[in-house]
């Protein structure tokens, strides 16, 4: 008796180990509402190990070379996540399984059809746009005429030398910057020609001295703070860093979607190929599709979702704000991009890294 009682007491941990629920998350930096979560796991059992980064080629290095252990990751549509599910990276989601993905919003799922033929790989979890953030104050102090609805305000040099006295921080990402500048010069966002990568890359290597970092969601910080008075980033991180600066009292920051066009881009909730809970990342992602999860997540990270029903509890200076929510008129300036090949995506980076190593 006492060696049955001594075996059953060393298989009880293992029996506990083995009924244990969890799925790992792996998500951009402050791109939750920690209460979603938190409420995930009380009703469902299902513990939740969430991880962060903060640039796409960090999660797709991560997720191509396989085994990386999430069940629930969050690229954008273009060029990560439809590179991944080509490559056969992804899962294909059980419809059957995710009854909230029928109340995603059927427009915004045909923009990124294009990435996900017949939306079989992801579902939007939230979207906007690449712009430039402003410490108004601060550039209207050093540069009087700086342009404040263009590109302009960035990549040309006699603004860029003015305000890098007060910094000047550029999004660490050649996925996101290259097809701003070669939108901003007149051009394809998506060109291959190399003579329109020259030319992005002079008029990156023609502001590069003015530069002060580079920097992907803790760029948020730097402008809250007063750190950086010019950011290029996504619109919700300069809309949270406002929030931030107003609570603190600080100088306005402002968000800019330029004039010549600003990307517009979508991040997709996506199950890895190689996935160890793909029942528990069904059960996530259907929870987070919810009207009610939804509005609560674009309420803390100031990112407008793809759910028309969560409008009704979205907060109204969040709902109605041009910024978030871009009225049709400023969408209609706005571009998506397509994937790139494999030989344009090198140059890009080989590019990349010519133009930050230069000083």
């Amino acid at each position: 008796m006492r060696r049955f009682l001594l075996a059953l007491a060393c298989l009880l941990p293992l029996v506990a180990q083995a009924e244990e629920r969890v799925v790992h998350v792996y998500n951009w930096t402050d791109y939750m509402d920690p209460y979603a979560l938190q409420r995930f796991t009380a009703e469902t059992g299902i513990k939740v190990r969430y991880d962060v980064y903060d640039s796409l080629e960090t999660l797709e290095a991560k997720l191509l070379t396989g085994k990386s252990g999430y069940d629930v990751v969050v690229p954008t549509s273009e060029p990560t996540f439809s590179r991944l599910a080509r490559a056969g990276g992804l899962l294909k989601l059980d419809r059957a399984r995710l009854p909230h993905l029928a109340g995603l919003d059927p427009k915004l799922m045909a923009h990124v059809a294009s990435s996900d033929p017949g939306n079989v790989y992801g579902a939007i979890y939230l979207w906007g746009t690449v712009g430039i953030g402003i410490n108004l104050a601060k550039v209207k102090a050093l540069d009087p005429e700086a342009p404040l609805d263009s590109w302009d305000l960035l990549f040309k040099p006699e603004h860029a030398r003015k305000l890098a006295r007060c910094g000047i921080t550029l999004l660490d990402s050649a996925i996101d910057v290259v097809p701003s500048v070669l939108k901003y010069l007149g051009k394809s966002p998506d060109s291959t020609d190399a003579a329109d990568l020259a030319a992005v890359e002079a008029t990156l290597k023609a502001i590069r001295p003015y530069i002060r970092n580079f920097a992907g969601g803790d760029a948020v910080d730097s402008l809250a703070n007063g750190e950086t008075c010019v950011a290029m980033n996504y619109s919700g991180d300069v809309i949270q860093a406002a929030a931030r600066a107003d609570e603190a009292k600080r100088d306005a920051v402002r968000y800019i979607a330029p004039k010549e066009g600003a990307q517009l881009w979508f991040d997709m909730l996506a199950i890895p190929a190689d996935a160890p809970h793909p029942a528990e990342a069904l059960a996530l992602i259907d929870f987070l599709l919810r009207p009610e999860v939804m509005a609560g997540i674009t309420n803390q990270v100031r990112y407008p979702n793809a759910v028309p029903a969560s409008v009704a509890g979205v907060d109204k200076d969040v709902a109605g704000n041009p910024d978030v929510y871009p009225p049709p008129e400023k969408l209609a300036r706005m571009f998506t991009v397509s994937a790139t090949d494999a030989a344009t995506a090198k140059a890009r980076s080989r590019m990349w890294a010519r133009f930050k190593a230069a000083r």
